[in-house]
């Protein structure tokens, strides 16, 4: 539960979640789980080539059964993926059912693969009680092959041909299709369709919710008795049967006609089987009668003898056939997937539904509490959902994969020397956080690392499970490496796990109130493995100079990190050397945390001390510095930056000045060690202090400083000396290299006029800065570490700025940006970054959101503009989102930032002035949220039409009072007296610290004349009316949470909001 000013008030969400944890009542069952995209996985490739984009192509899809997951539009299966339900559509123009998203594979795009669809996740609770997407599908013919050949034509220079480049939105004939789901129990899934004609003619649409069984029964490793079964039950109820879930029933509602005059539509029951249509593919005879496309023969090429007419099989649908829907009006589809037969009472449905959106609200609400602007709370509502969507069940067992099942063909011989040959003992069958379900629809290590961040704001125990399990022994490999993504589970991603697990800790206990120090010893245990795994793998020469290879960072080189170089010798790589150094730094705060509990930690914390000050002298010593002649030095005095270097052996070696993230990533190594835990841990302290004597060389020149405490008293433990962390802000925040408006560039903008270049027996090996998409084919093009903004690398940037700041305090201020004239302390540089990113995706004062690339159709069009999309990057320059477009990933990274920095958000964009800071507090109505009418049965446009997510016309339901019932007067759900009370008192003290901190804010009698009347609106009648009053609010919250601020090592004031 949320933790506000030491008082705990549960929602009714929490209250799900505690019963979910303890096993009371299973609400996570049943989930966005299914993916969507199975078909050109590596899971599913049998080729001996393992080209699995062309193994299984979007085409077989709808044909062909899937071995190990399936996929679908908007769906949700159960936790081990046994039952499926979601939903396809036709338009009546089609030549398939549209029961999948579409897109192009590696070899297709022009910049890798990329899904072609238009769709968003609007709503999503962490145990899926509320959850809501969008999908927006066009009335003409969807244009497959035109975005096929359009993307084929054009090169890597040249920006993606997408679907809204198409006619397929030209004058608005399409569907804007919403589907929300609302769990009545924990066993009880409601469903709602809800299709709106936006186009200006009547027009049909055929809605076919489809309900099935993954197919477990045909590969030879089950009992025949296994094989689950659906059937007619009654009316227009689907019985089911599994031997795992037991009995289910889809009751399946009559749906009123298209108007008032229209008949009800009765949906028509049609079962299959969930087996290949081996026939159509491979011109053999089909061994079940009725196979896995049958849908779409029979509604599309009006085939009668291809569904089973004894009404049973594995894959169902219930099919609603809307005709002559009239424009701007619309159809609603109601079903229910629950544990007993019956009918469904549809006003009771609505009202479930209602309630559990409202629920919702309060939950989100209490996440984020204080004020920011609507368009800002719109964005972070958004992100988590997306993050919600985003689960997926992940299968994978090497022993089956690799050999093949007893009843299929056997693999081709060398199938399983292609990839992951080493990776024998992985048995995986979990619900994973993906990065994008369709276009990395499969865990990737240290992008999972960055997905906990902002899971654990609303999740931690789903948090924590994703860290937790990737160490397990089943995933783990068995010397310690972590796997990596199913491409390659051997590639090397940064060592992120350590940094994360910490992170989640601490949110859970800063959030919520607990400590979960089971969660956080078990998994340091196993990455004392992985360390281990590190040290003796990737630091060949013993140097603690640390090669890492690929890191994750794609084509940011001159060669390819992942295979050898051309040059000969071995890369030195400052990203490497800087992540063990990070990763040593983040295992001795675990240590010292653990410490707490167990002495025995001391020792550890020690070792991994020390370690640290190892790796940093390797970084720092150089000839220069009173190094020997065959020191490798990664830091050029020069030019003030950290590069890598080739070393043949001995003294043979060679620098790359490349100007890139590699260089800032130094930074990321840093931690401040509190007076308090020194002192509380004498054994700790006893081994600092001999250290410090006997090793007083290497502690003097990477303890900053042993002689001069920082502020509060604190040691700071950094790669980076004050000279040269001065040296490298210079060049991140200088606009013309590395600090954009929008963030933190991968590569410096000095390489767009100076080119990095190479040649090798012949070969010219070339980094320049390029903004936005990828001009190179490393790792297939689709991504680009030279120049664009990675969410995932600036997050951290961001924290250790904060770090840094906590032991210099004011007494570093830094210009930002350069040339500008203004000097801040690295807090509020961290600050500055946080604006700039969230200004990716807010709205300018023009209404136009950087990530949508200037496009007329996203920024204005009233069923566009307030939808956000969440990229994998962003241009360098303007901002436009490139990439995986649902990257929910990390980029729901800026959900955190939203929540700790929203208040202070400049916006509309606008340049940082003393005046203008902080105004904007006063400007946009407190938390404003546009009321949600009662859903009626016919829903219709005349019903339900003017629901704030559908159309945006504030004064439509302003006289529903039924509405108004159940919310306060700034449009919040009601809550409890005690709740809201301590809500406003937690606002109040965070508001009191933004005045007395440093913030540029009005003065007093400004504040008290000009925005008393907005801060009522904005937090009751109740909230905060003087400036003194925050104050003494400011002054009660401290002296309530002094005593445990110091025994968790948190730290007050300004820094209280890091969450470190």
């Amino acid at each position: 539960m949320v933790l506000y000013m030491g008082t705990n008030h549960e929602t009714a969400e929490e209250k799900r979640l505690k019963e979910d944890k303890k096993r009371t009542a299973y609400w996570k069952r049943f989930g966005p789980y299914l993916s969507e995209r199975q078909w050109a996985t590596v899971r599913e490739d049998y080729s001996e080539n393992g080209d699995a984009w062309s193994n299984f192509p979007f085409e077989h899809a709808h044909a062909r059964t899937y071995r190990w997951g399936e996929d679908g539009i908007g769906g949700i299966s159960d936790n081990h993926q046994y039952m499926c339900l979601s939903f396809a559509f036709w338009n009546e123009e089609d030549d398939i059912l549209k029961e999948r998203l579409f897109g192009l594979t590696g070899h297709q795009g022009n910049h890798g693969e990329d899904v072609k669809e238009q769709y968003y996740y609007l709503d999503s609770t962490p145990t899926h009680s509320y959850m809501k997407m969008l999908y927006k599908y066009p009335q003409r013919a969807f244009p497959y092959q035109q975005l096929v050949d359009k993307n084929a034509e054009r090169d890597r220079t040249q920006p993606e041909y997408e679907l809204t480049d198409t006619d397929a939105f030209k004058d608005d004939r399409y569907w804007d299709i919403y589907i929300e789901y609302a769990k009545d129990s924990a066993e009880d899934v409601l469903v709602r369709i809800t299709a709106y004609n936006r186009g200006p003619e009547p027009a049909s649409l055929h809605i076919l919710p489809q309900l099935w069984f993954r197919n477990t029964w045909t590969w030879g490793h089950e009992d025949a008795d296994r094989k689950p079964g659906l059937e007619k039950s009654s009316g227009t109820t689907i019985k089911a049967n599994h031997w795992n879930l037991g009995e289910r029933f889809l009751q399946c509602s009559t749906s009123p006609g298209v108007t008032p005059s229209s008949d009800d539509v009765e949906p028509t029951l049609l079962f299959t089987e969930n087996e290949t249509n081996k026939k159509t593919l491979y011109e053999v005879k089909n061994e079940a009668p009725y196979v896995k496309d049958a849908f779409h023969e029979h509604i599309i090429r009006n085939k009668k003898d291809v569904v089973n007419p004894e009404n049973r099989g594995t894959k169902s649908a219930a099919w609603y056939n809307f005709q002559d829907c009239p424009p701007g009006d619309c159809v609603v589809a109601r079903i229910k997937l629950t544990t007993t037969d019956g009918v469904v009472d549809e006003e009771a449905f609505d009202d479930v539904v209602e309630l559990r959106h409202q629920e919702a609200e309060d939950f989100f609400w209490r996440i984020s509490p204080m004020p920011m602007s609507d368009d800002l709370r719109n964005i972070q509502r958004q992100a988590l959902a997306g993050m919600m969507w985003n689960k997926q069940f992940y299968q994978f067992i090497w022993d089956q994969w690799a050999k093949g099942d007893p009843t299929q063909p056997p693999p081709p011989p060398g199938r399983k020397n292609v990839r992951n040959q080493g990776w024998r003992h992985l048995h995986i069958d979990d619900v994973l956080s993906m990065p994008d379900k369709w276009e990395y629809p499969f865990f990737a290590v240290w992008d999972t690392a960055f997905h906990c961040i902002p899971l654990a704001m609303i999740d931690p125990e789903f948090a924590k499970k994703q860290l937790d399990l990737i160490t397990r022994e089943w995933y783990m490999h068995p010397n310690g490496c972590l796997p990596a993504y199913e491409w390659n589970f051997s590639d090397v991603n940064p060592p992120v796990h350590a940094w994360a697990t910490f992170r989640v800790f601490k949110m859970e206990r800063k959030m919520y109130g607990r400590e979960d120090l089971d969660f956080l010893e078990r998994v340091f245990q196993k990455l004392l493995l992985n360390f281990t795994w590190w040290v003796n793998r990737k630091d060949s020469d013993g140097r603690n100079l640390f090669e890492g290879g690929f890191l994750g960072l794609d084509n940011i080189g001159l060669f390819n990190r992942s295979e050898a170089l051309p040059t000969g010798g071995t890369l030195m790589q400052a990203d490497g050397t800087s992540w063990m150094a990070f990763y040593c730094l983040n295992m001795l705060n675990i240590s010292l945390e653990l410490a707490k509990h167990r002495r025995t930690y001391e020792d550890i914390a020690s070792k991994f001390f020390e370690h640290f000050l190892l790796i940093a002298d390797a970084m720092t010593l150089s000839p220069e510095n009173g190094g020997a002649e065959e020191e490798i030095s990664l830091w050029n005095e020069k030019d003030g930056f950290y590069y890598d270097s080739i070393t043949w052996g001995g003294p043979f070696h060679q620098q790359l000045p490349i100007r890139s993230l590699v260089g800032l990533m130094p930074l990321y190594a840093t931690l401040t060690l509190e007076p308090e835990i020194i002192s509380r841990f004498p054994s700790f302290k006893r081994r600092l202090d001999w250290f410090v004597k006997n090793r007083s060389d290497v502690a003097n020149r990477n303890i900053a400083s042993i002689s001069k405490r920082g502020k509060g008293e604190r040691l700071l433990l950094a790669l980076v000396s004050k000279e040269r962390l001065v040296r490298i802000l210079e060049r991140m925040l200088d606009e013309d290299e590395f600090l954009s408006q929008y963030g933190i560039r991968s590569l410096s903008k000095f390489h767009e006029k100076n080119p990095y270049s190479m040649n090798v027996n012949g070969e010219d090996f070339t980094v320049d800065f390029v903004p936005g998409d990828s001009n190179s084919g490393l790792f297939g093009g689709n991504s680009n570490w030279r120049g664009p903004i990675w969410l995932a690398t600036t997050f951290l940037l961001i924290e250790s700025l904060q770090r840094f700041y906590m032991y210099y305090g004011e007494s570093l201020k830094v210009e930002c940006p350069k040339g500008s004239g203004e000097y801040m302390h690295l807090g509020h540089v961290a600050e500055e970054i946080q604006h700039r990113v969230q200004h990716l995706f807010a709205r300018d004062d023009e209404g136009r959101r950087a990530a949508n690339g200037g496009s007329d159709k996203l920024d204005y069009d009233p069923h566009f503009r307030d939808h956000v999309l969440f990229h994998e990057f962003f241009h360098a320059d303007n901002g436009r989102g490139l990439g995986a477009s649902h990257q929910l990933g990390w980029t729901g990274l800026v959900a955190k930032m939203i929540h700790d920095t929203g208040i202070t958000c400049r916006l509309p964009m606008t340049p940082r002035t003393p005046s203008t800071a902080a105004a904007h507090y006063f400007d946009d109505t407190f938390g404003k949220m546009q009321r949600r009418p009662h859903h009626s049965r016919r829903g219709t446009g005349r019903s339900i039409g003017e629901r704030s997510d559908i159309s945006h016309d504030a004064d439509a339901n302003e006289d529903d009072e039924e509405s108004k019932s159940v919310r306060t007067n700034d449009g919040r759900p009601q809550a409890s007296a005690a709740a809201d009370k301590d809500l406003i008192g937690h606002i109040e003290g965070r508001l009191g610290q933004l005045w007395t901190q440093g913030f540029a804010v009005p003065d007093e009698a400004e504040y008290t004349a000009d925005a008393g009347e907005a801060t009522q609106r904005r937090a009751s009648s109740q909230s905060v009316q003087t400036l003194q009053q925050l104050r003494q609010a400011q002054q009660d919250a401290r002296a309530n949470h002094q005593n445990q601020q110091h025994q968790n090592g948190e730290h007050d004031d300004y820094e209280k909001s890091f969450d470190l």
